[in-house]
C-alpha cells in the first residue's frame, strides 16, 4: 500500500509538504498579478493621413486599396475602419485569440506594402503606420499648471521631450498616448494676397522651403588620400536644417538680378506652434495634458503602475515651478481591490471550512489534519501556475476559493474513517490508519480522477471561452491533485502523530453533546427515509422525473449572458454636438459636464477631452469624451454603486441642450469593445449610400428604444454634416490653361494643411506645416479669392472657374469587413441579460432592415456568440468524460449512471438559485455547472463505492448494501458537502470590487450543491438499487446472496 511508507515514516511526508509550501511561497512573489488573464484578441492598427481630404476621398483613395489587400489575412476574425473628414484613416484588424501578435503584425505589414504604390503621394509622404495595438489602459497621468503659468503647448511638449520617453521605458508599458497633444510644429501661415501680388504660388514657397531646410554633409578638408601630408584634417560644418521661426523667415523665396530678395517672412507669418489644434484635455475642469499608458500583453499590471508612479515621482523633482502631475485614472486600483476582496473571501472561506470540520470531528487534533491540507494544496498550486506561465488573477483566485471545500474532502474522508475505526474497534491510531487506508484509497483516487475528468474537455476548447475555462480548470485540478497527494501521504502521517484514543468517560462540551444528539436523531430519520424510498423505488424515480422537468424549466427560463458588468471604479462620458458644431461650442459643453461631475457625490476626479469621441474613436470638433474616476469602493456605500451614480447623472446630462451626453461603464474585459453592452455592426451591402444607411440605423435604434428591453441605444452615422461643395467647371479651367493638379494642390495647401519637411529642436524632429493664415480661410467667400497660376504665368482666381455651394456629407465613414457600416451600441434595460439583448436586436433587424442591409457583431458580443455555441458542448463532453471514466473504473456500463443521476438535481438547484438572485447564465454560472458534475459524482461515489463493496464483497443484498452505505457515509458526506457549501457562501454575499463575478459563480455552486446534496443523499441509494438490479437482471453481474424483501424490482 502506497500510504504505508508515510505512515511508518511521517517525517518524510512532513518534509515533502514543507518543500511544497516553500516552493509555492516563492512562486507567489514571482507570479504576475492582473484583473483578468490576457484573453483579448491580438489587434493590429493601421493608420494613415491625407491632409485636407474629406471622408469619402480618404475612403476611396486610402481605405479601399489597403483593405482590399489586408482582407483575409491569416487568422483575421474581422476588421473595422474609420475614414474621417480631417483626412485621417484608422483600421483595426482583430485576430483569433491565441494568434501570435508579432506574426499578425508582420503579415499585415506585408499586405500594406503591396497596397502602398496605389496610395496618393501625400499619404505616402506622411507614411502608413502598422503597429500592434495595446488595448488595456493601465493609467492616465495628468500634467497641468494650477497657477496658469504654462499653456497647453508648453506642457504638451514638455511631456513629449521630458516625460513620454521615460514612461515608454517602464517595463510592461506597451504604448503611451497623449490626449490633447500639441506637438511642436513650425507653422508657415501663408498670405495668399501677398503671394498673388508677387506672382508666386504656394507650391513655389513650399519648394523653396524644402530646398533650403535640408540636412547637409559638407565634407572634409585634408582627408586621405592626400599626398601633401597635411598636419590637420578639418570637418566642414554648414547650416542645414533650420531651427527657429527667425531662421525660417529668412528663407529666400526669390532673388532678383539687381539684388532684390524676397524672403519667406515677406509672404508668410512664421511661428513655432502646434501640429494639431483639433483637440484639448481638461483635468477636473482645468486645462491639462493627459497621458494614457497601455499595458504590454502578459506584463504585470501592478508592476507597470508601480513603475509609472516611481518614474513620475522622479521626474517631478525636476518639474518647473507651477507644473504638477496627478494620476487621474489607475486600473490597478480595481485589480488591487478585487484581488483583496477575493483574498478576504478566501480567508473567510478557510475559517468556515475549518469550523465545519471542527464541529463534525469535535477535536482540535482531528481538525488540524484536514486544516493543514488547505495551505499545502493552495500554496503548492502557485508553483505549478508559475511553471505554466499563468498569473494571479480573479479567475485563478475564484478557482482557489471553490477548491477550498474540495481539498479538505479527501483529508476528511481519511481522518473520519480513522476516527471511526478507533472508536468502533478500539484500535490505536497506527493500526486504524493502516487498515483504514485500504478502505479509502480507492474512493480518494476515484473521486479525484472524476473531478479531473470533468475539466479535460475545457482544456481543449478554443477561443475566449476556452481561455476563461482553463483558468478555473487548471487551478482546481492542480489543487485537487495536491489534496489527493496529501490525503495519501500527509494525512495518514498526521493521523498517526496526532490522533489519540478517546479517554474513557470523557465528557464532551455541551455544544458537541447537543450536536451529536441532533446528528444521531438526523441519521436515524435519514436511514428511515432512505429505507422507505428504497422500498418505493418507483415513487422515488417518479420524484426524480419531476425534478428533471424542473431542471428543464430552470434551464430555458434563465436568460443567457456572457460576463457580468462590474463596478470597476470608473465610467465613461461621451458628448455629441449637432453636425458641424465647432470646437469652441464643444468646449462650452465640456465646461457644463465638468460642473455637473464636480457636483456629483462619489466622483473623485475626471478627465474630459474635447475633439475626440470614445464611442467612435475618431477626432472631430463636435464630440467630447470623459473618464470619470470614483471614490474608493470602501468609501462608497451601496447607493453610490457606479450604476446608481450614472442613474442619478443621466437626467442632469440629458439636460444639456447643446449636445447628446451619455454615460456608460467599461466592458468587463478591457480591449473587447469600447463600452459595456452590445456592439451591433449594421452593414450597407448593396451600396445604398450613407444617407440610407443612417436612415436604417435610426429606424433600428428607435425601434429598439421602444421595446422596453433595450436602453441607451445610439448609432454613429452622421450623413448631414454641413459642408461646402466646390463645383469646378473643367471646361473653363482648361480655357484658362489651368492644370487640375495645380488647382487641387493650391487649395489643399491654403485650406488644408500641407506637410513640407522637418526641423530639429531639443534633440527631436518636428514637422514643418504650411497653411493659409486664418483670415484667408474663415468664410466660404475666401475660396473664390484664392488664385492659381496658369500655364501662361497669369494668376487666375478660383471664382473665375468654380462655384461654391452648400451641401452635406458624413463626418466620417466607417467600414466593417469592407462594407460601409453604422455601429449601434446599447445596453439592456434593468433585468435584461446580454443574451436577451442579442436576441431582441436580431429580431428587430429581421423586422425593420430593408433589403441590401445586413449585420455582424463585434467586441464582447462577438465573443459571447462564439462562446455560446460551445457551452452545451463543454457541458456534454464533461458529462461524457466522467461517465466513461466511471465505466472504466466499475467495468460496467450501467453502474456509472447511478453515480451521475444526481447531477440534474444539482443543476436544477444552481439554475433556480441563480434565477432567484436575479442573475443570468453567464460564463461563471457555466463554470459552476461543470464543476457540479464533478462534485456530485465525487460525493455520490462515496455511497456507490461502499454499496458495491457491501454487496459484492460482504455478501449483502442490494437493498441492505445501499442502506448500509448511505448510513455509514452520511456523516462524511454532510461534512464534506457543508464544508464546500459554507466555503463558497462568502461568494454569494460578496460586495465591493468584482462582486458581480463572485456572486454569479458563488450562487451557481452554492445553490447547486445545497439542493444537490439533499437529492444525492436521499436518491443515490435508490439509483444504485435500481441500476444494480437492472445490471444483474441483464446478466451484467452475479447475484450474491438471497435478495432481501426490500429488493423487489421497481
Amino acid at each position: 500500500m502506497f500510504s504505508r511508507i508515510f505512515i511508518e515514516r511521517p517525517k518524510l511526508a512532513l518534509v515533502i509538504s514543507i518543500l511544497i509550501l516553500i516552493v509555492g511561497l516563492i512562486a507567489v512573489t514571482l507570479l504576475p498579478v492582473e484583473s483578468m488573464p490576457d484573453v483579448t484578441p491580438p489587434t493590429i492598427a493601421v493608420s494613415a493621413s491625407y491632409p485636407g481630404a474629406d471622408a469619402n476621398t480618404v475612403l476611396e483613395s486610402v481605405a479601399g486599396p489597403i483593405e482590399d489587400q489586408i482582407n483575409g489575412v491569416e487568422n483575421m476574425i474581422y476588421m473595422d475602419s474609420k475614414s474621417d473628414s480631417e483626412g485621417n484613416y484608422n483600421l483595426t484588424v482583430s485576430f483569433d485569440i491565441g494568434s501570435d501578435g508579432d506574426m499578425a503584425q508582420v503579415m499585415t505589414k506585408n499586405r500594406v506594402a503591396v497596397a502602398e504604390p496605389l496610395l496618393p503621394d501625400e499619404v505616402k509622404r506622411q507614411g502608413v503606420r502598422v503597429n500592434k495595438k495595446s488595448t488595456a489602459i493601465v493609467e492616465v497621468v495628468s500634467l497641468r499648471s494650477p497657477g496658469g503659468t504654462y499653456d497647453a503647448l508648453f506642457i504638451s511638449n514638455y511631456v513629449a521631450t521630458r516625460v513620454k520617453d521615460q514612461l515608454s521605458r517602464v517595463p510592461g508599458v506597451g504604448e503611451v498616448m497623449v490626449f490633447g497633444a500639441k506637438d511642436f510644429s513650425m507653422r508657415l501661415w501663408l498670405d495668399p494676397e501677398r503671394l498673388k501680388a508677387r506672382g508666386l504660388t504656394a507650391g513655389e514657397v513650399l519648394a523653396a522651403v524644402r530646398a533650403q531646410n535640408v540636412n547637409v554633409a559638407a565634407g572634409t578638408i585634408g582627408a586621405q588620400p592626400n599626398e601633401a601630408h597635411l598636419p590637420f584634417q578639418y570637418n566642414i560644418k554648414a547650416k542645414g536644417r533650420l531651427a527657429s521661426p527667425e531662421e525660417f523667415g529668412q528663407i529666400v523665396i526669390r532673388a532678383g538680378d539687381e539684388g532684390e530678395v524676397l524672403y519667406l517672412q515677406d509672404v508668410a507669418d512664421v511661428e513655432l506652434g502646434a501640429l494639431s489644434y483639433a483637440w484639448y484635455a481638461q483635468h477636473s475642469g482645468s486645462p491639462a495634458i493627459a497621458i494614457g499608458l497601455y499595458q504590454l500583453p502578459g506584463s504585470n499590471a501592478l508592476g507597470v503602475a508601480t513603475g509609472v508612479k516611481e518614474t513620475m515621482d522622479r521626474l517631478a523633482e525636476d518639474f518647473p515651478e507651477d507644473l504638477e502631475y496627478e494620476i487621474l485614472f489607475n486600473a490597478t486600483e480595481y485589480i488591487t481591490a478585487s484581488v483583496k476582496e477575493v483574498i478576504n473571501t478566501l480567508i473567510v472561506a478557510i475559517i468556515l471550512v475549518i469550523f465545519v470540520v471542527w464541529v463534525f470531528l469535535q477535536d482540535w487534533r482531528t481538525t488540524l489534519i484536514p486544516a493543514i491540507t488547505i495551505p499545502v494544496s493552495l500554496v503548492g498550486t502557485f508553483a505549478v501556475m508559475l511553471a505554466l506561465g499563468m498569473s494571479i488573477n480573479n479567475l485563478t483566485l475564484f478557482g482557489l476559493i471553490l477548491v477550498i471545500g474540495i481539498v479538505v474532502d479527501d483529508a476528511i474522508l481519511v481522518t473520519e474513517n480513522t476516527v471511526r475505526l478507533m472508536k468502533e474497534k478500539d484500535w490505536d491510531a497506527r493500526r486504524a490508519i493502516n487498515e483504514g487506508m485500504g478502505e479509502v484509497t480507492g474512493p480518494v483516487v476515484a473521486s479525484t480522477a472524476v473531478l479531473l475528468a470533468v475539466f479535460v474537455p475545457t482544456l481543449m476548447m478554443p477561443g475566449l471561452t476556452g481561455l476563461l475555462y482553463r483558468q478555473f480548470a487548471i487551478t482546481i485540478s492542480i489543487a485537487t491533485i495536491f489534496s489527493s497527494i496529501n490525503a495519501l501521504t500527509l494525512s495518514p502521517a498526521l493521523c498517526r502523530l496526532l490522533l489519540k484514543p478517546e479517554a474513557p468517560g470523557k465528557r464532551k462540551w455541551f455544544f458537541f453533546r447537543k450536536f451529536d444528539q441532533f446528528f444521531t436523531w438526523s441519521t436515524a430519520g435519514y436511514k428511515g427515509l432512505v429505507a422507505g424510498l428504497l422500498r418505493k423505488s418507483g415513487l422515488a424515480m417518479g420524484l426524480f422525473a419531476g425534478l428533471l422537468v424542473l431542471t428543464y424549466f430552470g434551464m430555458v427560463s434563465l436568460p443567457g449572458g456572457f460576463l457580468p458588468d462590474e463596478d470597476q471604479g470608473y465610467f465613461f462620458v461621451n458628448a455629441t454636438l449637432p453636425d458641424g458644431a465647432s470646437l469652441d461650442r464643444t468646449m462650452a459643453v465640456t465646461e457644463q459636464i465638468n460642473a455637473i461631475l464636480a457636483d456629483t457625490p462619489g466622483v473623485a476626479k475626471f478627465l474630459t477631452v474635447g475633439g475626440f469621441g470614445v464611442l467612435d474613436g475618431v477626432q472631430a470638433p463636435n464630440v467630447a469624451m470623459g473618464i470619470v474616476t470614483l471614490d474608493n469602493w470602501s468609501e462608497r456605500p451601496p447607493e453610490l454603486h457606479v450604476q446608481r451614480i450614472m442613474q442619478r447623472l443621466r437626467p442632469r446630462l440629458f439636460g444639456i441642450q447643446e449636445a447628446l451626453v451619455i454615460s456608460f461603464i467599461p466592458p468587463p474585459i478591457m480591449g473587447l469593445g469600447s463600452a459595456g453592452g452590445f456592439s451591433f455592426e449594421l452593414q450597407d451591402r448593396a451600396g445604398a449610400g450613407v444617407v440610407e444607411l443612417q436612415k436604417a440605423a435610426r429606424n433600428l435604434v428607435q425601434a429598439g428604444n421602444r421595446t422596453g428591453k433595450l436602453a441607451r441605444m445610439n448609432q454613429n452615422v452622421r450623413s448631414g454634416v454641413p459642408m461646402l461643395y466646390l463645383d469646378i467647371d473643367r471646361v473653363k479651367a482648361q480655357a484658362y490653361h489651368l492644370n487640375m493638379s495645380e488647382i487641387f494642390a493650391t487649395l489643399g495647401t491654403y485650406l488644408g494643411t500641407s506637410y513640407v519637411n522637418d526641423f530639429n529642436l531639443y534633440g527631436r524632429t518636428w514637422r514643418v506645416m504650411a497653411q493659409a493664415d486664418e483670415a484667408f480661410r474663415s468664410r466660404p467667400e475666401d475660396i473664390a479669392r484664392i488664385t492659381v497660376r496658369n500655364a501662361q504665368g497669369r494668376m487666375v482666381p478660383v471664382g473665375a472657374f468654380a462655384a461654391v455651394r452648400d451641401t452635406v456629407g458624413p463626418l466620417f465613414i466607417g467600414r466593417f469587413n469592407m462594407y460601409p457600416k453604422a455601429q449601434i451600441t446599447g445596453m439592456g434595460a434593468p433585468g435584461v441579460s446580454s443574451g436577451e439583448q442579442i436576441a431582441e436586436m436580431e429580431r428587430l433587424a429581421r423586422e425593420t432592415l430593408p433589403m441590401g442591409f445586413g449585420f455582424e457583431w463585434s467586441g464582447m458580443t462577438y465573443q459571447q456568440l462564439k462562446a455560446g455555441n460551445l457551452a452545451p458542448l463543454i457541458f456534454g463532453l464533461a458529462f461524457v468524460f466522467v461517465y466513461l471514466f466511471l465505466v472504466a473504473q466499475y467495468e460496467s456500463w450501467l453502474i456509472p449512471i447511478a453515480v451521475l443521476l444526481g447531477v440534474p438535481v444539482a443543476i436544477m438547484g444552481a439554475l433556480w438559485f441563480s434565477k432567484f438572485m436575479g442573475l443570468d447564465n453567464n460564463i461563471y454560472t457555466q463554470v459552476g455547472l461543470v464543476l457540479l458534475i464533478g462534485l456530485v459524482a465525487k460525493t455520490a461515489i462515496l455511497i456507490v463505492e461502499f454499496a458495491k463493496i457491501n454487496h459484492e464483497q460482504e455478501g449483502m443484498s442490494i437493498h441492505d448494501a445501499a442502506l448500509t452505505a448511505a448510513e455509514l457515509r452520511f456523516r462524511a458526506i454532510l461534512m464534506t458537502a457543508f464544508s464546500f457549501i459554507l466555503g463558497v457562501f462568502p461568494l454569494v454575499v460578496a460586495t465591493g470590487a468584482g462582486a458581480a463575478s463572485r456572486v454569479s459563480l458563488g450562487s451557481a455552486v452554492f445553490g447547486g450543491m445545497l439542493v444537490g446534496i439533499i437529492g444525492m443523499v436521499l436518491l443515490t441509494p435508490v439509483y444504485y438499487k435500481v441500476i444494480q438490479t437492472l445490471a444483474e437482471k441483464s446478466g451484467g453481474a452475479p447475484r450474491k446472496p438471497e435478495a432481501a424483501a426490500g429488493d423487489a424490482a421497481p
